[in-house]
């Protein structure tokens, strides 16, 4: 089987290409193919497999988002990666990052974050103007617990952010029973407070919406027993957080 050119072809799951709610204004999103996370709670399990997806070279992609520039840019909005896990693929972020740099055109990573800090993430990060960055425990434990590593690198990747001075979102599901402990929530603040470029905290509700993905897949979903986070559970959350 022939090698696919990392830096000109990637794994892509789905296209979306007028989003509302992965950065500022209208967004051309691309879910990429491939996660090394095991969240329990993931919605979107079946990105997970990194062999998976359709391969679709970066000037496709290109091209594609350009038809969209002129909603694009008037809204403030742009290109978000997301996933998955698109810090997987980085060689080819940097090959489209630096067309959309070219082209004048906003981009955006959401991702966890646990990578080390190699000198091709740091190369993609300097083309990046935005990280939606999702903190998925402040206790390393728990962290571990629930998505199978430990929060390190995440939590190094994120002051990375504030000290290169690359704007982020700091993102956290509130899961009953799970993120949503008064002490952890403290402990989040704390640690946010500490970042330089933080221009955004979301709060996502959890929601048990993506279980018959896991069904399908024939796999455990492990979180079915856990409730809905209501609108009370996620305005308790902002309140300790003051947000």
């Amino acid at each position: 089987m022939k090698l696919l050119d990392k830096e000109n072809y990637a794994r892509i799951h789905s296209i979306e290409t007028l989003g509302t709610v992965d950065g500022p204004g209208l967004r051309f999103v691309v879910f990429f193919q491939g996660c090394h996370l095991n969240c329990k709670y993931c919605h979107n399990r079946d990105t997970w497999d990194c062999s998976k997806g359709t391969v679709v070279s970066a000037n496709e992609i290109f091209n594609k988002v350009l038809r969209y520039k002129n909603f694009l840019i008037p809204s403030g909005g742009g290109f978000t990666a997301t996933g998955g896990e698109p810090l997987l693929q980085i060689p080819y972020l940097i090959t489209l990052f630096q067309k959309f740099k070219n082209a004048n055109i906003h981009t955006a990573i959401d991702t966890s974050g646990m990578f080390d800090l190699t000198d091709s993430l740091k190369k993609l990060l300097s083309l990046t103007d935005l990280v939606l960055l999702d903190i998925k425990h402040i206790k390393p434990e728990k962290c571990h617990d629930l998505v199978g590593f430990s929060n390190e690198k995440e939590l190094a990747f994120a002051k990375y952010l504030s000290d290169n001075n690359i704007p982020m979102w700091i993102r956290q599901v509130i899961i009953p029973g799970i993120t949503d402990d008064k002490e952890d929530l403290l402990l989040l603040k704390q640690f946010i407070s500490s970042l330089n470029t933080v221009q955004k905290i979301e709060l996502l509700p959890y929601h048990n919406l993506g279980i018959y993905k896991w069904e399908k897949l024939n796999l455990e979903y492990k979180l079915k027993d856990v409730a809905n986070a209501t609108e009370e559970d996620v305005i308790r959350a902002k309140k300790i957080l003051g947000i």
